[in-house]
């Protein structure tokens, strides 16, 4: 059993017993991921004997269908990046309770299965000259599959569309668009419709943002 850093281990010869289940490792050298980090007896590190842990502290990241399922100190470190992703982390690590090397390890594991998307800025639209921001409800009588292969990259194609979402109910689609002003949302509707037939569309303009978040309620 070498040691590759706290709470990391990677297996030479290793049977890992959890609970009434016993995991073996695949793979000469494969990597476990013991969550919390466990405190070995050193000479069980040193002779390689078996580990007895509890199913808890016991985790490789993917389950069994090869989905990983975040444990809590994961879902602390995702709060803290929804939060502000430009923090160090040296900050991260301290502000979870945890140290750099795992943090990292387990941002770098999340980013590989998925859950970590992709990092950006959130800007202020206003202080951009963005100051409108229009919830178009599209209403269409066209239900085929060219219509709406020609419809989506309508509105994939366009920058001004933050958000689209296809409904069910009455109204077909929501769109989120943001501009500068009513003209020039005037300009973006004349394009949309010159380059698909909608049956009908309603324009909804925000008043005041009451709250927008992109955080996820973990």
């Amino acid at each position: 059993l070498g040691v590759a850093g706290k709470g990391v281990f990677t297996a030479k010869a290793l049977t890992l017993s959890v609970s009434s289940e016993v995991y073996t490792p695949r793979a000469l050298g494969e990597t476990l991921f013991l969550y919390p980090p466990c405190t070995l007896c050193a000479d069980a590190v040193r002779s390689g004997a078996d580990l007895i842990v509890p199913r808890q502290a016991a985790r490789r990241g993917p389950d069994r269908e090869g989905a990983m399922i975040p444990d809590a100190l994961d879902r602390r470190i995702l709060a803290v990046l929804q939060e502000d992703a430009g923090l160090s982390l040296e900050d991260i690590a301290r502000t979870v309770g945890s140290s750099k090397t795992p943090v990292w390890a387990r941002i770098r594991r999340m980013r590989e299965a998925g859950i970590i998307i992709r990092q950006t800025a959130v800007l202020n639209a206003e202080a951009l000259g963005f100051d409108a921001c229009f919830f178009v409800l599209v209403r269409t009588a066209e239900h085929d599959a060219g219509w709406q292969a020609q419809f989506l990259h309508a509105v994939r194609s366009r920058p001004e569309v933050q958000e689209a979402h296809r409904l069910a109910g009455d109204i077909d689609y929501i769109l989120k668009v943001r501009v500068p002003d009513a003209r020039a949302y005037d300009a973006f509707y004349q394009s949309l419709i010159s380059q698909v037939k909608i049956h009908n569309v309603t324009a909804l303009l925000s008043m005041e943002e009451i709250k927008a978040t992109t955080a996820l309620p973990l």
